[in-house]
């Protein structure tokens, strides 16, 4: 009786072994290709963007860039390409993800990043991670469940090696699929991915951002009330983010129905208000302006003007992601508020940049991880609190409309919806 229970055991650890071990292989095998693939995009952009600070006069090829992209896409039929929702919706229901999604995206974000867009960069690589995992479980005939793991596994290793932080790449992947739930079957291979995405890009001198928090003060009643005070606020700036951005998106599609003509007319506002605005500051991903957050002083619009760049830029058919630019709108609105209640602004700049994070993309888990990833665990208390709060109050709103609600933010209930 005995030796049948050992052998009965024994028979289901080794299908347990041999499962990880698959899965162990393929994420190595996703890791570096997709970590190579992500680290050439990682530089493409860098480059576009140091050639854009040496020529800003290529701000005026804008509503040519956008024609060229809208033609690629024409070229390789995929005019009606729904961008980072097709990657969540392959996983919720298998939808087809094509192979030439990848080097699309790649193109057009680093012509859109080039010519002085408004966008970022991580919404590009979570849909080249997307697209080349799924073509790894088409190319080795995994079945649907499988290839949706293997999705997940190529969302964490580009987002890993384009931004540097292999934690919150492992966690996001299986996070912002299903609000509610997290999909630990994908938990070995993301992480593994991630991390061998993240040496890749290393080895090859990319650097992952960090910011440097000035003050941050002894966790006590006030300062953790004005806190909160800008995470309740913060959430109000990602649900008009949010709707900004599909009704944007909504309106140029309803005026402008010709693709061509689309674009146009949106590269021609962008560089309108680029000339309005006078400075480049809102161009591009804007990183150089976030480190300026960090030091204390930037103008109280800032984070308005990014939002109506970033979603002029998106709407009219340019592409890059979401992601950085609500970074850049958490951190500017956080310097402000800082600095009119009498508070840190580097410490107020990360804590907004979280929480707008989270309220974007309804990823609180992820959203703690790169906080410490970005600033350091020495501010914890405060991200912790602004994150929470914000991921409450910001309702069902969210970048990605594939994204769905399974349990309710509000109690204990299952409600299986998508968001607004």
């Amino acid at each position: 009786m005995i030796y049948r229970l050992f052998i009965k055991y024994l028979r289901k650890y080794y299908l347990r072994l041999k499962t990880s071990l698959k899965w162990i292989l393929f994420s190595v095998l996703s890791g570096i290709l997709i970590g190579l693939a992500g680290t050439a995009f990682y530089f493409c952009m860098n480059y576009a963007s140091d050639l854009r600070g040496a020529f800003p006069w290529l701000i005026f090829l804008l509503p040519a860039g956008g024609l060229a992209i809208v033609g690629l896409y024409h070229l390789f039929q995929n005019q009606k390409d729904p961008g980072t929702n097709l990657v969540l919706s392959a996983v919720h229901s298998g939808d087809h993800i094509p192979i030439r999604m990848a080097p699309l995206i790649f193109a057009s974000t680093v012509l859109t990043h080039l010519f002085g867009g408004s966008a970022g960069r991580e919404g590009a690589a979570l849909q080249i991670g997307g697209s080349l995992g799924n073509g790894i479980g088409r190319l080795f005939h995994f079945n649907e469940k499988e290839q949706k793991v293997l999705i997940m596994c190529g969302m964490s290793a580009a987002f890993s090696a384009v931004f540097g932080t292999p934690l919150a790449a492992a966690v996001f992947s299986m996070e912002v699929i299903s609000v509610g739930i997290m999909h630990y079957s994908a938990i070995l291979p993301c992480v593994i991915s991630s991390l061998i995405a993240h040496q890749i890009a290393s080895c090859f001198g990319a650097v992952g951002e960090h910011f440097i928090i000035q003050s941050i003060p002894d966790f006590a009643l006030i300062p953790a009330l004005k806190i909160s005070l800008l995470a309740v606020l913060c959430a109000v700036i990602s649900i008009l983010f949010c709707v900004m951005l599909h009704g944007f998106s909504d309106l140029f599609r309803k005026l402008f129905q010709n693709g061509y003509v689309r674009i146009l007319t949106g590269g021609f506002i962008v560089l309108a208000l680029t000339l309005l605005i006078g400075s480049q500051d809102y161009n591009g991903t804007g990183i150089p302006f976030i480190e300026q957050c960090f030091s204390g002083t930037v103008p109280p619009y800032a984070f308005l003007l990014k939002m109506i760049l970033t979603a002029v830029t998106l709407a009219a058919g340019y592409k890059g992601g979401e992601i950085v630019p609500s970074f850049f709108v958490g951190a500017a609105f956080g310097c402000f508020f800082g600095n009119v209640i009498g508070l840190s602004p580097s410490l107020c700049a990360a804590a907004g940049m979280g929480a707008v994070f989270c309220g974007v993309t309804n990823s609180p888990i992820t959203s703690l991880l790169i906080c410490f990833e970005l600033f350091g665990f020495e501010g914890m208390p405060y991200y912790l609190l602004s994150i929470a709060l914000s991921y409450v109050l910001s309702g069902y709103y969210g970048l990605y409309q594939s994204q769905k609600i399974i349990y309710s933010k509000y109690k204990n209930q299952y409600i299986n919806r998508k968001t607004r």
